[in-house]
């Protein structure tokens, strides 16, 4: 291998490295998307901060995370997902610290939600800050 092929094979595998890095630093815990699709807020409220800024429809406040747990159980009881849909993510952006994301749920009834979370890290765990549901 000539020097040249040596220095474009550093290059080339660096570059894998620092894109695998930042892909899986970037991904949604699976816990908060099988929460979301599946309506199960207990594995949901294992994210909530000890106060989330909730919004479900035209209920918009800032609540303890066991308020927030009842509102948002209360929210899939009403509105519950279709088990056949994914969380379909829109948009997310951020870095390792915070994060945003924007996505979709179906329910059985073929209701269309927007879902919005915030991220941020504490203690090295993702908390759900704000989360926001509107119909679609």
């Amino acid at each position: 291998m000539t020097s040249i092929e040596k220095i474009i094979f550093t290059v080339v595998m660096l570059s894998v490295i620092l894109l695998s890095a930042i892909v899986s630093n970037s991904q949604i815990p699976n816990d908060i998307v099988v929460g979301l699709e599946t309506g199960n807020v207990k594995i949901l409220s294992n994210y909530f901060s000890q106060n989330v800024n909730l919004v479900v429809l035209d209920n918009n406040n800032v609540y303890s995370k066991a308020q927030t747990q009842q509102i948002v159980g209360d929210f899939f009881n009403k509105f519950v997902p279709d088990p056949e849909k994914k969380f379909n993510v829109i948009h997310e952006s951020g870095k390792d610290v915070a994060k945003s994301v924007i996505g979709t749920i179906e329910t059985q009834k073929g209701e269309v939600f927007r879902v919005y979370f915030l991220l941020k890290q504490d203690d090295g765990k993702e908390y759900i800050h704000q989360l926001r549901f509107d119909k679609q």
